[in-house]
């Protein structure tokens, strides 16, 4: 079990081999066993999908924008089109991000409360509390996580 009060601050980016998977209106519209994630103190890992396996076609970038002390600054996607649902900022990326993030330059994360599953291999995540962080829990995860109500200053 990972505790995700061991992970570091400043946030750490890492390759996981895990399958990633993003479902909508019973379609995967990303699949990847090539992602990484990003682990930060008290928040569950944030998993970014490369652009190549995930369905891009129902993506449309909007004009949000973030600004993330460690990552830089953040573009968001609506999901749009080819029968979907549109929802708005259901994932986001980092066209230029800092140094020690260049390797999810351009990789999209997704928010796995406005989707309908994410899935890490077999398990079915649930999402980060709140509604700005995008962490996804898994079971072999120990919180408790930032984002819910009374977290804000951890």
């Amino acid at each position: 079990m990972e505790s995700v009060w061991d992970y570091p601050r400043p946030p750490r980016l890492e390759a996981t081999p895990r399958r990633l998977r993003v479902e909508v209106a019973g379609r995967v519209i990303a699949d990847t066993k090539a992602g990484f994630r990003v682990l930060e103190t008290s928040h569950p890992p944030t998993y970014y999908l490369p652009p190549g396996d995930v369905a891009l076609s129902v993506l449309s970038q909007n004009g949000r924008q973030t600004l993330c002390e460690w990552k830089g600054r953040a573009r968001f996607f609506d999901l749009v089109g080819d029968g979907l649902p549109m929802v708005e900022s259901v994932a986001w990326c980092y066209p230029a991000p800092t140094r020690d993030f260049a390797a999810i330059t351009g990789y999209l994360s997704f928010y796995s409360n406005r989707v309908d599953r994410c899935w890490v291999d077999d398990h079915e995540v649930a999402p980060q509390p709140g509604d700005f962080y995008g962490g996804w829990i898994t079971p072999d995860l120990k919180g408790p996580f930032k984002g819910g109500p009374g977290s804000m200053g951890w």
